[in-house]
């Protein structure tokens, strides 16, 4: 019997797993035959202070130590390579915009410079504080460190089934699992396993995002920031001697394994050719991850009141590796009913679940 049973083995699922294993026993349970099978493999791999509402920049500016201090906690490759982030106001919408982003000004000839590719630039801001994230040897990192915490994965174990057994749970999950806490980790699924406890759920609205590597007739510097559209209509970075694109879509989709439209690769590459002089032209791959919200856009942390024992920890939206570190020791302290970490300025009612309510 596990303490505690954590659903999901995505980067949300094995966060804070690691972190209960330090002061309970712990099994996780993922769906597909590997962990990390579908969003958090496919993430942008940016960590940006500026990027998000306040209680995930909180989050965020939470992690920043704490991926340093998870580096050699569970002996990764480095974590964090400093990637500056430029917010883009090409034209009148996006400058608007920029407005309310807490980025730092720069000039449009500034903004050139960092980036010469530029075509006509209103306004622009820069996040110093950014990073690229090695998104799996964070992932690898807290498996190893799960498993060394005496943890235990099973993959291939879908939850079919879950219902109260006394005080803890039954679970269905290709055998018959029990646990005195559930944590609902199942990212895009999470609605879906809470209905099965019969269990609130919180509105997930699974969103798809597209992304591409494509090439074009200029050469790509790899030392380029990521630059962003403050309008949120596309963002580039690069990866090598190419370049990363994607048109910032969020089409609404049912949890399932996503795949990307050609329409909005193209959609990319036709907005980024607007406001670059890059002449993108050839698409070397495409893929698409599903970021799920709800209404307020911060995670979701913790029970509902009135069903002890089943938690949340979902809603991570596009910021869920961004935020990991700090996300997860948050939330296994108020899985485990801790003090939650006073570094972390985020308050417990700005991430249980039923807050829009109160």
């Amino acid at each position: 019997m596990a303490e505690v049973l954590v659903v999901g083995g995505g980067m949300a699922g094995i966060s804070i797993a690691y972190e209960l294993a330090a002061h309970a026993r712990v099994v996780l349970v993922e769906a597909e035959p590997t962990l990390a099978a579908h969003t958090t493999g496919r993430s942008a791999a940016i960590f940006a202070p500026s990027y998000g509402g306040p209680v995930v920049r909180a989050l965020t500016v939470a992690s920043a130590p704490r991926y340093r201090a998870l580096q050699t906690e569970l002996d990764t490759p480095p974590l964090l390579t400093e990637r500056l982030v430029v917010w883009l106001g090409a034209d009148e919408e996006g400058a608007a915009h920029l407005e309310k982003l807490p980025a730092e000004p720069i000039t449009p000839a500034q903004a050139r410079r960092l980036c010469p590719v530029l075509r006509q630039v209103v306004a622009a801001g820069r996040d110093d504080g950014a990073s690229d994230i090695d998104v799996m040897a964070l992932h690898d990192g807290y498996r190893r460190g799960l498993r060394e915490r005496g943890g235990t994965i099973r993959t291939g174990h879908r939850v079919t089934a879950i219902a109260r057994d006394g005080a803890g749970w039954r679970v269905t999950a290709d055998e018959e699992l029990t646990a005195d806490v559930v944590v609902d980790a199942a990212g895009a699924w999470a609605d879906e396993v809470a209905t099965r406890a019969r269990v609130p759920t919180v509105g997930l609205r699974p969103l798809r995002r597209t992304a591409a590597i494509a090439s074009g007739t200029q050469p790509i510097d790899p030392g380029w920031p990521l630059v962003a559209d403050a309008a949120n209509r596309y963002y580039f970075r690069p990866e090598g001697e190419r370049l990363l694109i994607s048109p910032s879509d969020e089409t609404p989709s049912e949890p399932c394994d996503a795949k990307p439209d050609e329409l909005d690769v193209a959609l990319a590459m036709e907005r980024i050719n607007e406001h670059t002089t890059l002449g993108l032209r050839r698409v070397h791959t495409a893929w698409a991850g599903l970021r799920s919200f709800v209404a307020d856009r911060a995670p979701v942390v913790g029970e509902w009141p009135g069903h002890p024992g089943f938690a949340f920890f979902a809603g991570q939206g596009g910021y869920g590796i961004q935020m990991a570190p700090a996300l997860a020791a948050y939330g296994a302290a108020l899985v485990l009913g801790r003090s939650v970490p006073g570094d972390i300025d985020v308050a417990a009612r700005d991430v249980l679940p039923g807050r829009s309510a109160n």
